[in-house]
């Protein structure tokens, strides 16, 4: 659906390429993806997963700071993982990319087309265009006029995109795809899509990925997205608190987080107090949503990112706001291969949504 040119050699939210694993950079940790397919009957198979932190402050709000540290951990990553494909798909984050949809008439020519998108892109991009990586998609017939064509066009600034390909290149990995992170979320959230009523046909859906830093609010109506808004709270906060409280360093304070053996008080204390205020922003995102769009309803709420399956966090946020809640695991309807162990996936499916979609474009069709 998208498609962009860069000048350097790997193509931009580009589809059909050969094997490769998704590999999400993020704030906390790199994870990796690896899927295959069913032959002849269709459907997936997990071959391949694995979750490698990444050293604090390496990365900060989208940037890497310390290429040598991040290179570090997808090498570590790539070799725990056990794969012997060394091809991989990245993604930046949406803070990065700028895009913009334009119409443009459906009778111009391929090179008309690209020359228009080129002129079209001075007005919205607010830097020289040598100095970023320029892309569009055809969307297709523009909503309004049979004669004119949606156009998706997405840019980002060099250093954004070289930084990712630089961590890649430095762990011996090749990136043949860079990938916007919401774009990767919503290839993946249509492997949730089928998990809900009739395929949430017609309906509003809320995927809500609470990150380390940053929680990504995506409401998405028969795959597309109609509305996406970033908020500041996420899982650090949580481990912040829990160092604090407890006196823990901040390594010690997140594995408690994720395998527990805190005091009896963490939960009355820290947890519940957290949980209550992702509720309430999720709350008033969605309030957002509705003074800032047509719709007045969300039907469904999928929770993704670390913080989806700590516990109570669904039932909190179905009770605040009275919308069907479930916690994300795009590899539900998926086959697993014999190393996968499902338990662990189940807890770390949430995390690994964007990592998920970057692993299916090898297979996207168009």
């Amino acid at each position: 659906m998208r498609k962009v040119n860069f000048d350097i050699p790997l193509d931009f939210l580009q589809t059909k390429t050969p094997p490769m694993i998704g590999v999400d950079i993020s704030s906390s940790s790199v994870k990796m993806v690896e899927l295959s397919e069913i032959p002849k009957k269709g459907g997936f198979i997990v071959e391949r997963y694995v979750i490698e932190p990444i050293a604090k402050d390496a990365i900060s709000d989208g940037n890497i700071n310390n290429l040598e540290a991040v290179s570090e951990s997808i090498q570590r990553a790539w070799k725990r993982l056990g794969s012997r494909i060394k091809n991989v798909s990245l993604a930046l984050p949406a803070a990065a990319v700028i895009t913009k949809k334009i119409l443009l008439p459906a009778s111009l020519s391929e090179e008309d087309l690209e020359y228009q998108v080129e002129s079209e892109a001075n007005q919205y991009i607010p830097f020289a265009l040598e100095e970023v990586n320029l892309d569009f998609q055809v969307i297709g017939p523009a909503p309004s006029d049979p004669e004119e064509v949606e156009v998706l066009l997405a840019a980002s600034r060099k250093g954004n995109v070289e930084d990712r390909v630089a961590v890649a290149q430095a762990a011996g990995l090749r990136a043949l795809v860079v990938d916007v992170e919401p774009y990767a979320a919503e290839t993946a959230f249509e492997q949730i899509r089928a998990q809900l009523p009739d395929g949430a046909v017609d309906k509003c859906v809320a995927l809500i990925d609470i990150g380390a830093n940053v929680m990504n609010v995506n409401v998405l109506r028969n795959g597309q997205s109609i509305y996406s808004r970033d908020q500041q709270v996420g899982g650090n906060q949580l481990t912040q608190q829990i160092q604090g409280m407890f006196g823990l360093s901040a390594e010690d304070a997140e594995s408690a987080k994720r395998n527990g053996g805190l005091p009896d008080n963490y939960e009355n204390d820290v947890l519940t107090p957290f949980r209550e205020s992702v509720v309430m922003e999720i709350a008033r995102a969605l309030q957002f949503f509705f003074t800032s769009t047509q719709y007045d309803e969300v039907d469904y709420i999928v929770l993704a990112g670390g913080c989806a399956v700590l516990p109570g966090m669904d039932d909190a946020v179905a009770t605040r706001t009275q919308v069907s809640t479930m916690v994300a695991n795009p590899f539900a309807l998926m086959t697993l291969s014999s190393r996968i162990k499902p338990r662990q996936l189940q807890t770390d499916a949430p995390s690994l949504i964007v990592a998920c979609g970057l692993a299916m474009r090898r297979f996207d069709p168009s």
